[in-house]
């Protein structure tokens, strides 16, 4: 089942889709939150699924597969050659840094460039939604029991911010508004349990950017959520944006994004982004 909520920002109605029907949650939860992903409410959804209404989808916004997540928690640099076409070595330990949570918006909504900008750019990442709160586990294999679900994230970056003006932090150029594009849809974890065997791909104006797999992530999903729960508490709701892999704009090999570009974000079994650039 595929976890979705559907209406205009701020107005979002939860709802699931199996076998391609789309189903009405209203009636077992307001929104799709952390403390409902808490609260079991994916064990609930999956036990009312036969006596739900059925929602037409036509037309509909899709929003955020979860309603305004407390933190959204990134990764830098997590696969090998991603390090390397940023100039970097590949790191020993997780590089961690943050992005605003008022940057997270529905899958398809518009990306807006700041004033100024001139190196704005892409990065498809595997997004984990945290279901149970993780603080100082005791082990990598207690970390997956920990996750709600997967979905897609894109990790908007603008470069010049992030680097040139970063005053040694990247998160200047990581939290503009609409800068984590989050969705269509967040797969409960108990139908992905590999989540270090998905492929994962971007496109700018139709032409291909990346073309990579988790498997070639340095740290698993395991081992990050391990390695955060060490310096801080991951809570229900909160979203790890795992690292991007090679293809982006900062490597040189493609220009910077511009207004009226489209980017297209893939990861097997979790559906398509798009975004227009304005």
């Amino acid at each position: 089942m595929e976890l979705m909520r559907l209406g205009e920002f701020g107005s979002e109605r939860p709802v699931v889709r199996r076998d391609g029907a789309v189903f009405d949650l209203s009636g077992l939860t307001a929104d799709i939150t952390g403390d409902f992903l808490a609260d079991g409410g994916l064990d609930r959804i999956a036990g009312a699924l036969d006596s739900l209404s059925t929602v037409d989808p036509d037309g509909l916004r899709i929003g955020a597969p979860v309603a305004k997540p407390g933190a959204v928690i990134c990764i830098g640099q997590n696969y090998a050659a991603h390090a390397a076409e940023s100039g970097s070595t590949p790191p020993e330990r997780p590089i961690i840094f943050f992005k605003h949570p008022n940057t997270v918006v529905g899958p398809n909504d518009d990306v807006l460039i700041p004033p100024g900008a001139t190196k704005v750019d892409w990065e498809v990442e595997l997004a984990v939604v945290i279901g149970k709160q993780a603080r100082y586990l005791s082990s990598p294999e207690d970390a997956l029991a920990c996750v709600a679900g997967y979905t897609i994230g894109n990790d908007v970056s603008e470069r010049a911010l992030q680097i040139e003006q970063s005053g040694g932090q990247w998160s200047k150029g990581k939290s503009a508004e609409t800068f984590n594009p989050l969705g269509p849809w967040l797969l409960p974890a108990a139908e992905l349990p590999d989540p270090q065997k998905l492929g994962l791909r971007s496109w700018v104006n139709g032409e291909p950017r990346q073309d990579s797999n988790t498997v070639d992530m340095l740290f698993s999903v395991a081992q990050l959520v391990f390695d955060l729960s060490q310096y801080l508490v991951l809570d229900p709701g909160d979203v790890v944006n795992t690292g991007t892999p090679q293809g982006v704009a900062l490597s040189g090999n493609y220009p910077f994004l511009k207004a009226g570009d489209v980017m297209e974000l893939e990861i097997d079994q979790l559906g398509l982004q798009r975004q227009h650039l304005r």
